[in-house]
């Protein structure tokens, strides 16, 4: 059911507390890629240009309850204010004096980043004094941060139950992965293709099983399809393959029906590096002393062939060692047969994600998640506690 959206409600005057996810990578305190502040941005300035006043919470990194430095939040306030052209205050606690401090010192129009809540043990571990300490500031709550909707952590579950009867809404990024990931999903335009890659078809089980269901076709690539092809009785070399799951992959080719399609070919190597030596092989009928790093080309091609016939494409996963050229070649030639389709193109999140966008086919393609593993558990059919609590359109 669709949730309700902050930018249904009044915030004028109002404190909005925004559960937002600013996990952005850091090297020597600086941020390398700003992509997931820049998705916030939409509903940050729709609270303050509203003369709302704008506290944002997030976690960054894995500090397990302790204060580190090179996990603070200070950097994030700092781009943030360079962003929206506005002061931006930064308080060094979640919960703390200074916290409340700053809060009460927060104007209409204004914006406080509170430090990591991982900085506090209490978020992983869905603590309710600490949720109870966070809703105390706020008179609406804000789940803007699709990244962490899977998890139980305070700020996700507790935090919104502490606001009792006061509004529990949407961001507008959150609003949009659960139309294209859920609604979009569910009610597809036909044909739908899945492209689902990556290394290991334990990660994917239940995304393929849910998938089948819903999937006029899914093509297969990645590490993952070389457990598929032993599967069958293909002959993979040194390819990365998931022994103990051959018996699930042969009842999932089963469960398909035909609609499960593997690669025809690959491009090997003798070993894992960029100057190996390298050969185009039948993906049955790989030398013993090479191993598949990439789909081949005539996979490539008849890949290409079934995108652009498809009025709905969800990709999730690259097709072979993208970061790592020339076995980025698979990759690229299904994220431009993406592009280059008339579909509505869903990008699942993760490497997916990276690849598309250090492609450059970014703005190609319909949507882009900014969740890896949420986005994967969504397509997985799970629900969402984080997001049965908030409040229904």
């Amino acid at each position: 059911m669709p949730k309700k959206s902050i930018n249904d409600i009044d915030v004028a005057n109002q404190t909005v507390i925004m559960r937002v996810d600013f996990n952005v990578p850091l090297e020597n305190g600086q941020i390398t890629d700003d992509r997931r502040i820049e998705m916030a941005l939409p509903s940050i300035k729709s609270v303050i240009d509203r003369g709302g006043k704008l506290i944002l919470i997030s976690h960054l990194g894995r500090p397990k309850g302790q204060v580190k430095a090179e996990f603070s939040l200070q950097p994030i306030a700092t781009r943030l204010a360079e962003l929206t052209g506005t002061p931006v205050a930064f308080a060094a606690d979640t919960v703390g004096e200074e916290a409340k401090k700053q809060v009460q010192e927060l104007q209409p129009g204004g914006i406080l980043v509170l430090e990591n809540l991982r900085f506090h043990p209490g978020e992983k571990a869905g603590d309710t004094d600490f949720a109870a300490s966070l809703a105390s500031m706020a008179d609406i709550y804000c789940n803007n941060a699709f990244g962490t909707c899977h998890r139980k952590d305070a700020s996700m579950v507790a935090l919104p139950q502490a606001m009792g009867d006061q509004p529990k809404v949407v961001g507008s990024l959150v609003e949009t992965e659960i139309k294209f990931l859920k609604e979009v999903i569910e009610t597809p335009e036909r044909p739908f293709v899945a492209v689902l890659g990556g290394a290991k078809v334990s990660d994917k089980i239940t995304v393929i099983e849910n998938l089948l269901n819903i999937c006029d076709q899914i093509l297969i690539g990645g590490a993952m399809a070389f457990t598929f092809v032993m599967a069958r009785g293909g002959k993979v070399g040194q390819s990365l393959v998931e022994k103990d799951k051959l018996d699930l992959a042969r009842s999932l080719m089963d469960q398909g029906q035909g609609k499960l399609l593997l690669p025809v070919d690959a491009h090997c190597g003798d070993g894992f590096s960029e100057d190996c030596q390298k050969q185009i092989c039948s993906v049955d009928e790989i030398p013993e002393n090479m191993l598949g790093l990439d789909i081949g080309p005539e996979t490539a091609s008849r890949f290409g062939d079934v995108l652009s016939t498809a009025k709905t494409v969800l990709w999730n996963g690259p097709m072979g060692v993208f970061e790592m050229p020339p076995f980025d070649r698979g990759t690229r030639a299904v994220a431009e047969a993406i592009a280059s389709s008339q579909a509505t193109s869903i990008i699942g999140g993760g490497d997916s994600a990276a690849a598309i966008t250090q492609m450059g086919f970014e703005d190609r393609v319909t949507h882009v998640s900014t969740g890896g593993g949420a986005s994967l558990a969504m397509l997985e059919g799970q629900s969402f506690a984080a997001f049965e609590i908030l409040d229904d359109a």
